[in-house]
């Protein structure tokens, strides 16, 4: 008698808990996906849950969510590759919503908005911790510095697009393949036969009796991304525009949410005008609170813009749902249509390269990110100066961000604080501060 997989309920219940549990950033989502259906179940082997790691890392958009898609389909072709997806999504997009109303409702009551503020400072030692991670593991030779450096002034000296920055980047990792090293995520562990390897053995067809559907579903995935914002060109606005620039955002993000973040705040901020510069950092700190993927944030923005734009609450709530529509959308085409070809993606090393080129790009891409929000949350002033650069009035310092934002200095790097424990001791001195 063949080897059969779990269940859908089973294997369902199994992508839940994963949506429900996971805070901590792509790192701590991955380890508890590895934990739940390596380690504790084993239904897939170190070595395979790896192999399609390193094929997500080379998708634009969260590669933990597309990793549990990928796993899904690979044991319950479609349906269960769309259900461990959303159940990725879901519980966190529907806590960010709740978060998103709250801020537009209540920012400016005192205790909310001192809550707030100290979000704000500790997001920027965050941003500051993601910066050295990215960097101690994306920078191994000159390349990838000169790289790195570049794509920092390109980006806050000269003001290129961030698409622009990324594709270059991408080019010189595939022209130049030898010159940069593709960031790991570690080596295979010691499961080596799954249940999942036994039901191959036993069914050498199960994956290629897969692929037909699976390219259908990534090309109905593509035609239900694309038709929201086709439906609301002709008559532009606030709901245009949102669908329009989150649309772009999913095909960029490669690097991170921190990456793609920089270029989010400075359109969103400075083009569209949708929410100030600390609103940004409020809602990453709110989406670090969040289970599921970091890029949760761009729901946030959303909703301010439709909110403050579009109609109130409703309106808040409509361009919430189409921001998650055209961000997550692309991830399951890319899924559904990129998994039949895993295994010759995974030997390809000039996209190993090119993956790798981007990724030192990133370190400077967050390195902008730091300064831009920097300057806008310390300093009440900023003015243009040199070489394209702005620069903050020394004089309109925020004295009590700055606390706050060394407070969460110590916490991150003296205390070695998680995540969620910075951001609640942030909140709280804040809350003090209303006292004192």
């Amino acid at each position: 008698m063949n080897t059969q997989f779990p269940s859908f309920a089973e294997a369902f219940r199994v992508w839940l808990r994963i949506g429900c549990l996971s805070f901590g950033g792509p790192a701590g989502q991955i380890a508890l996906m590895h934990r739940e259906v390596v380690d504790e179940r084993r239904w897939i082997s170190d070595t395979r849950f790896l192999h399609a790691l390193n094929f997500c890392t080379l998708l634009p958009g969260p590669e933990a969510m597309q990793l549990a898609t990928y796993l899904g389909w690979l044991m319950h072709g479609v349906r269960g590759g769309v259900a461990a997806g959303l159940l990725f999504i879901l519980p966190g997009a529907l806590v960010m919503l709740v978060l998103s109303l709250i801020y537009a409702l209540l920012g400016n009551v005192p205790v909310v908005a001192a809550v707030f503020l100290g979000l704000k400072s500790a997001v920027l030692i965050l941003v500051v911790e993601a910066l050295l991670r990215v960097a101690k593991r994306a920078l191994s030779g000159p390349v990838a510095w000169a790289t790195a450096g570049a794509a920092f002034l390109a980006l806050a000296a000269f003001g290129l697009p961030f698409p622009v920055v990324v594709l270059a980047a991408g080019l010189l990792g595939f022209a130049l393949p030898g010159q940069f090293k593709p960031a790991g995520h570690g080596k295979a562990g010691q499961v080596s036969d799954s249940l999942l390897d036994r039901v191959l053995r036993d069914n050498p067809g199960h994956i290629a009796g897969l692929t037909a559907a699976a390219r259908r579903a990534g090309l109905i995935a593509l035609a239900l991304w694309v038709w929201p914002v086709a439906l609301l060109a002709p008559a532009g606005g606030v709901y245009f525009d949102v669908g329009w620039f989150f649309s772009k955002m999913s095909v960029v993000t490669f690097g991170g949410a921190y990456a793609v973040l920089a270029y989010v705040a400075q359109e969103a901020v400075e083009h569209y005008r949708w929410l100030s510069a600390p609103e940004m950092l409020a809602g990453l700190g709110l989406a670090e609170t969040t289970p599921g993927p970091l890029i949760l944030v761009l729901q946030f923005v959303g909703f301010l813009a439709g909110y403050r734009e579009g109609g109130g609450v409703l309106g808040g709530v409509a361009a919430s749902i189409l921001t998650l529509w055209v961000t997550f959308l692309p991830c399951f085409a890319w899924i559904f249509l990129g998994a039949p070809y895993v295994e010759r993606l995974h030997d390809a090393a000039r996209l190993k390269g090119a993956l790798a080129g981007v990724t030192a790009a990133v370190v400077g891409v967050i390195a902008n990110l730091a300064l831009w929000f920097t300057m806008r949350v310390l300093f009440a002033d900023i003015v243009p100066g040199p070489l394209g650069f702005d620069v903050p009035v020394l004089s309109s310092i925020q004295p009590l961000s700055l606390a706050l934002a060394l407070l969460a200095g110590w916490c991150i790097f003296q205390w070695r604080l998680g995540v969620l424990a910075t951001l609640g001791v942030a909140a709280a001195a804040g809350i003090l501060t209303l006292i004192l």
